[in-house]
Protein backbone atom coordinates (compact mmCIF):
# COMPACT_ATOMS: atom_id res chain seq x y z
CA UNK A 1 0.00 0.00 0.00
CA UNK A 2 1.29 3.35 -1.20
CA UNK A 3 0.65 7.15 -0.76
CA UNK A 4 -1.87 7.99 -3.70
CA UNK A 5 0.75 9.60 -5.58
CA UNK A 6 2.87 6.50 -5.60
CA UNK A 7 0.10 5.01 -8.35
CA UNK A 8 1.67 7.45 -10.95
CA UNK A 9 5.14 6.48 -9.84
CA UNK A 10 7.42 5.61 -13.56
CA UNK A 11 8.30 2.12 -13.73
CA UNK A 12 12.13 3.67 -12.61
CA UNK A 13 10.13 4.30 -9.49
CA UNK A 14 8.81 1.27 -8.78
CA UNK A 15 12.24 -0.86 -9.52
CA UNK A 16 13.78 2.04 -7.20
CA UNK A 17 11.38 0.48 -4.28
CA UNK A 18 12.20 -3.39 -5.56
CA UNK A 19 15.09 -3.08 -5.11
CA UNK A 20 15.23 -1.89 -1.65
CA UNK A 21 12.32 -4.40 -0.28
CA UNK A 22 14.62 -6.73 -1.66
CA UNK A 23 17.62 -5.58 -0.16
CA UNK A 24 20.02 -8.47 1.45
CA UNK A 25 20.85 -6.26 4.06
CA UNK A 26 17.45 -5.89 5.40
CA UNK A 27 16.90 -9.52 5.95
CA UNK A 28 20.01 -8.96 8.46
CA UNK A 29 17.41 -6.52 10.71
CA UNK A 30 14.46 -8.80 10.71
CA UNK A 31 14.24 -11.60 8.42
CA UNK A 32 10.36 -12.85 7.86
CA UNK A 33 11.61 -15.89 8.99
CA UNK A 34 12.60 -14.08 12.38
CA UNK A 35 9.13 -12.07 12.55
CA UNK A 36 6.95 -15.12 12.37
CA UNK A 37 9.08 -17.07 15.27
CA UNK A 38 8.61 -13.53 17.16
CA UNK A 39 4.86 -13.75 16.60
CA UNK A 40 1.41 -15.73 17.64
CA UNK A 41 0.84 -17.58 14.07
CA UNK A 42 -0.72 -21.04 13.42
CA UNK A 43 -0.94 -22.86 10.54
CA UNK A 44 -4.65 -22.46 10.39
CA UNK A 45 -4.49 -18.63 10.63
CA UNK A 46 -5.77 -16.74 8.14
CA UNK A 47 -3.11 -13.74 6.63
CA UNK A 48 -3.38 -10.42 5.57
CA UNK A 49 -0.13 -9.12 4.40
CA UNK A 50 -1.04 -4.87 4.35
CA UNK A 51 1.13 -3.54 1.46
CA UNK A 52 2.46 -6.69 0.84
CA UNK A 53 5.20 -4.84 -1.55
CA UNK A 54 7.12 -7.12 -3.34
CA UNK A 55 5.98 -10.30 -0.66
CA UNK A 56 9.00 -10.12 1.27
CA UNK A 57 6.41 -11.09 4.10
CA UNK A 58 3.55 -13.22 1.68
CA UNK A 59 5.83 -15.83 0.70
CA UNK A 60 6.89 -16.95 4.12
CA UNK A 61 4.07 -16.75 5.44
CA UNK A 62 2.28 -18.27 2.91
CA UNK A 63 4.74 -21.41 3.97
CA UNK A 64 3.98 -21.66 7.29
CA UNK A 65 0.21 -21.70 7.06
CA UNK A 66 -2.48 -24.17 5.23
CA UNK A 67 -5.29 -21.09 5.13
CA UNK A 68 -5.14 -18.39 2.36
CA UNK A 69 -2.63 -15.10 2.61
CA UNK A 70 -4.15 -11.85 1.40
CA UNK A 71 -1.29 -9.89 -0.59
CA UNK A 72 -3.07 -6.08 -0.40
CA UNK A 73 -1.03 -3.88 -2.63
CA UNK A 74 -2.29 -0.65 -4.40
CA UNK A 75 0.90 -1.33 -6.86
CA UNK A 76 -0.11 -3.93 -9.26
CA UNK A 77 3.24 -4.07 -10.16
CA UNK A 78 3.65 -5.42 -7.21
CA UNK A 79 1.25 -8.20 -6.72
CA UNK A 80 2.25 -9.48 -10.30
CA UNK A 81 5.88 -9.99 -8.45
CA UNK A 82 4.20 -11.83 -6.00
CA UNK A 83 2.37 -13.94 -8.06
CA UNK A 84 5.17 -14.76 -10.27
CA UNK A 85 7.45 -15.22 -6.84
CA UNK A 86 3.72 -17.24 -5.79
CA UNK A 87 4.23 -19.68 -8.55
CA UNK A 88 8.60 -20.29 -8.48
CA UNK A 89 7.90 -21.12 -4.67
CA UNK A 90 5.41 -23.29 -5.26
CA UNK A 91 3.04 -21.97 -2.62
CA UNK A 92 -1.13 -21.72 -4.04
CA UNK A 93 -2.40 -20.21 -0.72
CA UNK A 94 -1.70 -16.28 -1.97
CA UNK A 95 -4.72 -14.18 -2.41
CA UNK A 96 -3.72 -10.98 -4.69
CA UNK A 97 -5.83 -7.96 -3.12
CA UNK A 98 -5.62 -4.76 -5.78
CA UNK A 99 -6.64 -1.79 -3.60
CA UNK A 100 -7.13 2.15 -4.60
CA UNK A 101 -6.15 2.96 -0.21
CA UNK A 102 -10.00 3.77 0.45
CA UNK A 103 -10.74 0.00 1.89
CA UNK A 104 -9.71 -3.03 2.48
CA UNK A 105 -11.28 -5.86 0.02
CA UNK A 106 -12.00 -9.02 2.26
CA UNK A 107 -14.27 -9.83 4.47
CA UNK A 108 -15.52 -8.63 8.07
CA UNK A 109 -13.72 -10.98 11.12
CA UNK A 110 -12.12 -13.21 8.73
CA UNK A 111 -8.31 -12.69 9.79
CA UNK A 112 -6.45 -13.74 12.23
CA UNK A 113 -3.07 -12.21 11.53
CA UNK A 114 -2.10 -8.65 9.82
CA UNK A 115 1.31 -7.71 8.92
CA UNK A 116 2.02 -4.33 8.50
CA UNK A 117 5.40 -3.96 7.21
CA UNK A 118 6.95 -0.39 6.74
CA UNK A 119 3.49 1.16 5.25
CA UNK A 120 1.42 2.52 8.00
CA UNK A 121 3.84 5.81 8.44
CA UNK A 122 2.60 6.10 4.97
CA UNK A 123 -1.37 6.34 5.60
CA UNK A 124 -3.09 9.51 6.21
CA UNK A 125 -5.51 9.45 8.27
CA UNK A 126 -4.50 6.44 10.25
CA UNK A 127 -6.50 5.92 12.29
CA UNK A 128 -9.88 4.87 9.60
CA UNK A 129 -7.18 2.34 8.36
CA UNK A 130 -6.58 1.16 11.67
CA UNK A 131 -10.45 0.82 12.19
CA UNK A 132 -10.31 -0.57 8.60
CA UNK A 133 -7.80 -3.16 9.83
CA UNK A 134 -9.55 -3.85 13.48
CA UNK A 135 -12.74 -4.43 11.10
CA UNK A 136 -11.55 -7.48 9.06
CA UNK A 137 -9.58 -8.72 11.50
CA UNK A 138 -11.30 -12.04 14.13
CA UNK A 139 -12.15 -11.17 17.89
CA UNK A 140 -8.70 -11.69 19.28
CA UNK A 141 -6.76 -11.32 15.97
CA UNK A 142 -3.21 -9.79 16.10
CA UNK A 143 -1.67 -6.62 14.02
CA UNK A 144 1.97 -7.40 13.25
CA UNK A 145 3.22 -3.42 12.95
CA UNK A 146 7.03 -3.20 11.83
CA UNK A 147 8.35 0.36 11.30
CA UNK A 148 11.46 2.72 11.37
CA UNK A 149 12.02 4.46 14.79
CA UNK A 150 12.61 8.32 13.01
CA UNK A 151 15.67 9.96 14.08
CA UNK A 152 16.50 13.33 14.85
CA UNK A 153 19.34 13.58 12.78
CA UNK A 154 18.18 11.78 9.79
CA UNK A 155 17.87 13.33 6.63
CA UNK A 156 15.08 10.99 5.63
CA UNK A 157 12.28 12.90 4.13
CA UNK A 158 9.45 10.06 4.21
CA UNK A 159 7.61 11.16 7.89
CA UNK A 160 8.07 8.28 10.05
CA UNK A 161 6.16 7.48 13.66
CA UNK A 162 7.92 6.51 16.74
CA UNK A 163 6.88 3.58 18.55
CA UNK A 164 5.62 5.85 21.43
CA UNK A 165 3.72 7.46 18.83
CA UNK A 166 2.25 4.19 16.94
CA UNK A 167 1.15 3.08 20.56
CA UNK A 168 -1.02 5.62 21.39
CA UNK A 169 -2.81 5.23 17.49
CA UNK A 170 -3.17 1.66 18.63
CA UNK A 171 -4.84 1.98 21.85
CA UNK A 172 -6.93 4.83 20.33
CA UNK A 173 -8.42 2.46 17.54
CA UNK A 174 -9.02 0.10 20.51
CA UNK A 175 -5.93 -2.25 20.04
CA UNK A 176 -4.62 -4.12 23.07
CA UNK A 177 -0.48 -4.07 23.17
CA UNK A 178 1.06 -7.19 23.35
CA UNK A 179 4.54 -7.27 23.09
CA UNK A 180 7.39 -4.72 21.62
CA UNK A 181 10.20 -5.99 19.81
CA UNK A 182 13.43 -4.04 18.94
CA UNK A 183 15.20 -6.17 16.09
CA UNK A 184 17.87 -3.29 15.34
CA UNK A 185 18.70 0.03 17.04
CA UNK A 186 16.14 1.66 13.99
CA UNK A 187 13.37 -0.47 14.13
CA UNK A 188 10.97 -1.66 15.71
CA UNK A 189 8.05 -4.09 16.06
CA UNK A 190 4.82 -3.30 18.17
CA UNK A 191 2.31 -6.35 18.22
CA UNK A 192 -1.23 -5.65 18.95
CA UNK A 193 -4.42 -7.64 19.70
CA UNK A 194 -7.95 -6.92 18.61
CA UNK A 195 -9.91 -6.89 22.35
Amino acid sequence: MHEKHCKSHSKHGSHGKMTYLENPARKDDLSPEKLLSLIPIKETDTVLDFGAGTGYFTIPAAKAVAANVYALDMDAEMLEVIKTKALHAEVQNIIPVHTDGSDIPVPDESIDLVIASLVLHEIKPLDQTLTQIKNVLKDGGHLICIELEPKVESSHKAPRISLAGMEQEMKDAGFRIVEKVFPSESLYVLIVQKK
